[in-house]
């Protein structure tokens, strides 16, 4: 079981890190805006977490004679959407603190301009720098930043494990 959340699970993280080595820069130098940097972001994650369904299938086929539990199936997912997590919170890690510490002012500014262009007031633009700048103060704690990451793809390595760990417990589905 180890060697196949292993595999998938760096296969998956390398995916997404690779992904945002490549995206945050297009992002910061006005090639994609948020809205589509988010959609790649997203869709990295989807197709990387797409491991997670390759493993549970290579555990049940390789290793439980074609017939796999949800139970099973599900922890061998949440293993990989672990694995994958945490590499990409790393890699996050090592990129903001060498080329991206000011990506919290470039979003603000960013926020504040759309919330503009959007016609809010000034209090509402004031309300809303408040809120950036405790966030900001909040995510300049390394602890605290490697958790918000690990929050922005968990969830879809959730919702993929529980797809998979249901699919997959049916011999007859992609049987080996």
């Amino acid at each position: 079981m180890k060697k196949v959340v292993l595999i998938n699970g760096v296969i998956a993280g390398s995916i997404v890190s690779i992904m945002l080595l490549i995206s945050t820069p297009l992002l910061k130098n006005g090639v994609i805006d948020f809205d589509s940097g988010m959609l790649i972001g997203y869709a990295s994650m989807v197709l990387a977490m797409s491991m997670i369904f390759v493993g549970i299938k290579t555990y049940r086929d390789h290793y439980k004679s074609g017939v796999i539990t949800f139970l099973q199936g599900f922890k061998i997912g949440i293993l990989i959407a672990l694995v994958a997590a945490v590499i990409y919170a790393t890699t996050w890690e090592f990129y903001y603190n060498l080329a991206a510490s000011d990506f919290t002012e470039f979003y603000t500014q960013h926020y504040l301009d759309k919330m503009k262009s959007e016609g809010a007031s000034e209090a509402e633009l004031s309300q809303a720098l408040k809120e950036m700048e405790n966030f900001n103060a909040t995510y300049k704690n390394p602890v605290l930043r490697f958790a918000i990451t690990l929050t922005e793809i968990l969830p879809v390595g959730l919702i993929i494990t529980l797809i998979s760990a249901a699919v997959l417990r049916k011999r007859q589905i992609l049987p080996a």
